[in-house]
């Protein structure tokens, strides 16, 4: 039997939990900690007080939901759905003016909390790059005339021309 090197196979995409833990649990508490990394940042950050309003004086729910969310969104078990339903992000976002800067915001919270998390730099790029994409398709705001964000609100444009990393697999979808 002829067996080809591997070195010449593609490796098989995985998802973006694995690299939160070697176990479920371990995967599970690291989710955790980044949203709480990120929603103490937001909170505690005066640079990111615009997006600090639109959220509750009480962050208690704001985490849990976003914490049962991305378990899913990583590859991770899906714990948001069975309690809430299909995300519908556009839709649940809608009540909340999200222009460019509000996206931006949003944004370095997330860089910042998955750099605690010291992942991969690679890793951390990719994730990103589809956070950019989610986050970009939650503007439901104009962006101030002048401004050089100024774009469509349908999260069409701004995208960067990279779409993420080899290896890794986001809801499905296969980012080269």
């Amino acid at each position: 039997m002829t067996t080809e090197s591997s070195s010449n196979q593609p490796a098989p995409s995985q998802p973006p939990i694995v690299y939160f833990g070697s176990t479920t649990d371990e995967q599970l508490d690291n989710v955790r900690r980044l949203v709480d990394t990120f929603y103490d940042e937001m909170d505690q950050n005066p640079a990111y007080a615009v997006i600090r309003r639109l959220h509750p004086a009480n962050l208690d729910h704001s985490r849990e939901k976003f914490y049962l969310f991305l378990s899913g969104w990583l590859g991770g078990p899906d714990l948001y759905s069975p309690q809430f339903g299909h995300p519908r992000l556009r839709m649940r976002h809608m009540p909340f003016p999200i222009a460019s800067s509000e996206r931006d915001q949003w944004l370095l919270c997330m860089v910042h909390a998955l750099r605690v998390l010291e992942l991969p730099e690679r890793v951390i790029e990719g994730l990103m790059m589809s956070f950019f994409r989610t986050a970009d398709w939650m503007r439901n705001q104009a962006d101030p005339p002048g401004s050089a964000k100024v774009g469509s609100t349908t999260g069409a444009s701004n995208e960067p021309g990279r779409n993420g990393i080899p290896g890794i697999t986001i809801k499905g979808e296969d980012v080269q």
